[in-house]
Parts: C-alpha cells; sequence; structure tokens
C-alpha cells in the first residue's frame, strides 16, 4: 500500500464554504518533491572522485536483470560510462558510436560498463533496439551516480533540476581511477577513450 499525505489542493474550499483537503500519493506533491530535489543537492560536486584513487565498488543488474560487481572485473580496464537517459538523442549517440567501435575496446581487451538511473526494462528495451553489444546497468536508487560524484544540478532551457552528468572512468586492473572524462561530446567519446588507450602503448 503506498503512503499517503494530506495536502490542500486548490481550490482550497468546497462550494459550501468549508475547508477541503484532500488525501493523495505522497510522491505525487510538489512539497516533497521540493524536499527530495534539495535533499539531492547535497551530492552536486561534493563527491568528486579523482585520477589515481580506489574506484568505487557497486553491485548493479543489467539489461536482463543479472548483476555486475566492480569486482567481478579485477584484472581488466573497464571503461564506466554514466549518461542521463536511454534512447534520447546524445544518449544514444553515445552508445551508437560505443557499438560501432566494439571491435577496438575488445582488441584493448576494455570492458564497457554503460550506467544509467533508468529501470531494467528500460535498458532491456534500448539495447535491442540498438543492438548495444555491452553491458548497461540500472542505478535506479541513485547509489553509484551519487558515489561516484556524476549526480546532480542541472539546466536546460532556465529550468534547474537533478541528473546524470554525462561522465566517463577509465578504471585500471587494480580497480583505480586512471582517467576521467567530463562533458563528454556523445559523437567523438569512444574515439577519445582508445586513442588515449593507445597512446599509452
Amino acid at each position: 500500500m503506498r503512503k499517503s499525505c494530506f495536502t490542500a489542493d486548490p481550490p482550497f474550499f468546497s462550494d459550501n464554504g468549508k475547508f477541503k483537503v484532500q488525501l493523495i500519493p505522497y510522491h505525487n506533491t510538489r512539497f516533497l518533491q521540493d524536499i527530495n530535489y534539495f535533499i539531492d543537492m547535497r551530492y552536486d560536486n561534493n563527491m568528486k572522485l579523482k585520477i589515481g584513487q580506489k574506484a568505487p565498488d557497486f553491485i548493479l543488474p543489467d539489461q536482463a536483470g543479472k548483476k555486475h560487481s566492480l569486482k567481478d572485473y579485477k584484472g581488466r580496464e573497464v571503461l564506466l560510462y554514466f549518461y542521463p537517459k536511454d534512447d534520447t538523442p546524445g544518449c544514444t549517440t553515445e552508445a551508437c558510436t560505443i557499438r560501432d567501435s566494439y571491435s577496438g575496446f575488445q582488441k584493448s581487451k576494455i570492458v564497457v560498463l554503460g550506467v544509467s538511473v533508468d529501470s531494467i526494462k528500460s535498458h532491456e528495451k534500448f539495447a535491442s533496439k540498438y543492438k548495444l553489444l555491452f553491458t548497461l546497468l540500472s542505478d535506479e536508487d541513485k547509489k553509484v551516480v551519487k558515489a561516484y560524484g556524476v549526480w546532480g544540478k542541472k539546466k536546460f532551457m532556465g529550468r534547474e533540476y537533478m541528473g546524470t552528468n554525462r561522465t566517463s572512468f577509465l578504471i585500471d586492473p587494480q580497480g583505480k581511477i586512471s582517467k576521467i572524462y567530463e562533458q563528454v561530446k556523445p559523437a567523438l567519446h569512444a574515439g577519445e577513450v582508445l586513442d588515449g588507450v593507445q597512446k599509452k602503448k
């Protein structure tokens, strides 16, 4: 059963002049939405990770519901890329360029893990629609995006809201962050990562 709270939505008075209170689901109230917004703002740029730092571990389900932990990939290089939302223009471009360059990631022995706060079902549709060959992880409770400091305040058409900033982390075989990519350009990101890896060799 969903929790509820009382709220007085306009008009506040019924036709007979009596005060009217409606019982509505708590998650629909503007009051609690605002509270959640300000709680989330605590994470805005407060948890920036640095190169050389141990990458936070996690356990998240992929598009098939299978759980993955960063520890599963110890001894391998990992590209952990965070993106805002499935099947949106920028995120689709980024995913498809990684897909088209996937043989290069395999040749370089880099595991690709995409992360967003979308549901498993959303990931399944997104991966199927664009024939994505790599793993998409669902972080619906936002623990991982917050642990990696990519959940923060954003602006669109003058409106502020909380969301995932497009950021990627290259994690070395020892589980440490070797490279951080901020303000990622979707169409260029796959090439940028592969070029950087080749230069290190």
